[in-house]
């Protein structure tokens, strides 16, 4: 630690965070988190003493280490660094941070490069799940230049194609945890399911909703952020999650169909803010709230009956799911159920150390730290 952490800054998918090895943090629990939260500078609502950028999706880390697993490339645990809470939680997977793995483990030399696309798999140690990516290493290096285009991030990049194994119920122990595809709660038709993000899936018109709301509308809308939470708290006990009120899970998700000229679109879907900062980041996000599309061609196929069935205007064993403030495109499309692509930054972002001095472990909410430094390489 007197050398600090290396780190390597970088996005993945929608999302943006740090990416450590395992033997370079603080082996003890407590002083590995004390670290994780002075370098994301919370809490604080700004982070503005960390590298933190005041928004849950860009408080994340990502940590690796050499898998002992037999035909596993890589373990990899992913940290939620709350904002204005001192929080780090391991309570859920993350599929964007997931997407920069490979490259990360390729780049820190722990995987090698194998021909033009190199398969990596990884054991994801939150919910005891596996993985593969394949990432495009031409001439044995990691591609960052693409075509591949994702909503929600400017510009074209490589695409990272992530195969899930068996997902279904890695958090709730089913795929549907109370074995329907559609169920009231408060006077709402939902689905509870998880397909390795525990989330629930409400019809934008049952909350009386067009579908198309800005993010701005839906954070202004107090009454729906309180009766989306007054739900989420309510089935908690229902998916086998027990007490929720200070979990980031289960996610709410909203859906409707696709607005017009979005044709070759299913389900037009966005995660509406909820009052909890740490919770939600108040955008709208299309795959990652359905556990990276694949649980969306699961319940839009025909006789699925779940609740985003009747977003969909076609049936097929492919979903291309669009978004809110998409622009006019859509995520990438889901070829099996399970499948995902995303893409990754270049580790420029950043790739250094983060050190600190007089580094003080308190339980309770941390202050300010004495000294925090990044040394770039």
């Amino acid at each position: 630690m007197n050398d600090g952490v290396r780190c390597m800054w970088m996005r993945g998918g929608t999302s943006k965070g740090g990416y450590c090895l395992a033997q370079d943090l603080p082996a003890d629990t407590a002083a590995r988190d004390a670290f994780l939260l002075s370098v994301m500078g919370t809490p604080d609502i700004r982070q503005i003493d960390g590298m933190g950028g005041a928004d849950p999706l860009t408080s994340k880390v990502a940590v690796v280490r050499k898998s002992r697993r037999p035909g596993v490339g890589v373990d990899y645990l992913f940290f939620q660094v709350g904002t204005d809470r001192a929080l780090v939680s391991d309570a859920q997977n993350c599929g964007n941070i997931l997407a920069g793995v490979g490259p990360f483990a390729i780049e820190r030399g722990i995987v090698t490069a194998v021909g033009d696309v190199t398969p990596v798999r990884i054991f994801m140690e939150n919910t005891g799940q596996m993985a593969t990516a394949l990432v495009a290493t031409p001439n044995g290096r990691v591609a960052y230049a693409g075509q591949a285009r994702i909503d929600g991030v400017p510009g074209t990049h490589s695409p990272v194609e992530i195969t899930f194994g068996d997902t279904a119920g890695s958090s709730c122990g089913a795929l549907l945890p109370t074995g329907n595809a559609r169920d009231a709660v408060l006077g709402l038709p939902v689905t509870m399911i998880d397909n390795g993000m525990p989330c629930v899936v409400i019809p934008a018109v049952d909350l009386r909703l067009a579908g198309d709301e800005t993010p701005d509308a839906l954070k202004a809308d107090h009454n729906l952020r309180r009766r989306l939470e007054a739900v989420r708290l309510e089935v908690g006990p229902r998916m086998n999650l027990g007490d929720v009120a200070a979990k980031s899970v289960p996610k709410m998700t909203i859906v409707s169909p696709p607005p017009a000229g979005w044709r070759d679109h299913d389900p037009h879907v966005h995660s509406p803010p909820l009052p909890q900062d740490h919770r939600r980041s108040g955008r709208r996000e299309s795959g990652q709230r359905l556990s990276d599309q694949g649980q969306c061609r699961r319940r839009c196929r025909p006789g699925a009956g779940g609740c985003a069935q009747d977003a969909c205007d076609r049936a097929s064993d492919r979903a291309t799911v669009g978004r809110g403030d998409a622009r006019g495109g859509a995520d990438p499309v889901c070829r099996r159920a399970g499948d995902s692509a995303k893409t990754v930054r270049r580790p420029d972002l950043c790739k250094g150390r983060h050190g600190m001095k007089d580094l003080r472990i308190d339980p309770a909410p941390l202050k300010p730290k004495d000294e925090i430094g990044i040394a770039l390489d």
